[in-house]
């Protein structure tokens, strides 16, 4: 089965998206010194491994669907979240009211999309 196929309906689905072999990329990317991690915030608790993880030079990307942007908790998150990616020379944004997307030192994040 080829990547298109797996990305349109095959591989091995977790429910919240589609897992891939390693064996359909390029070992270059199997090497990568970055990660790009998947994260969902509940609680305050979540944001641990999250700050870890930008630390360590990776790219985190958090479901926030669980809090409210008003939800006094996510402006606490939200604010520690922002240091983190301040002391790091990293980026974070806010898509839409479901995501935030934290990077570290090095990489930005452009607040324009892409085509039309």
């Amino acid at each position: 089965m080829g990547l298109m196929s797996k990305l349109l309906g095959g591989g091995r689905n977790t429910g919240d998206y589609v897992e891939l072999s390693a064996d359909d990329f390029d070992e270059a990317a199997a090497g990568a010194e970055t990660e790009v991690h998947i994260a969902t915030i509940g609680d305050k608790n979540d944001v641990i491994p999250i700050k870890d993880a930008v630390y360590d030079g990776d790219i985190v990307v958090a479901d926030i669907t669980r809090h409210t942007t008003t939800d006094r908790t996510m402006e606490h998150i939200s604010d520690e979240l922002k240091q983190v990616a301040d002391e790091v020379g990293g980026d974070i944004i806010q898509k839409d009211d479901d995501q935030l997307i934290i990077t570290p030192g090095g990489v930005g994040i452009s607040r324009e999309k892409l085509g039309r």
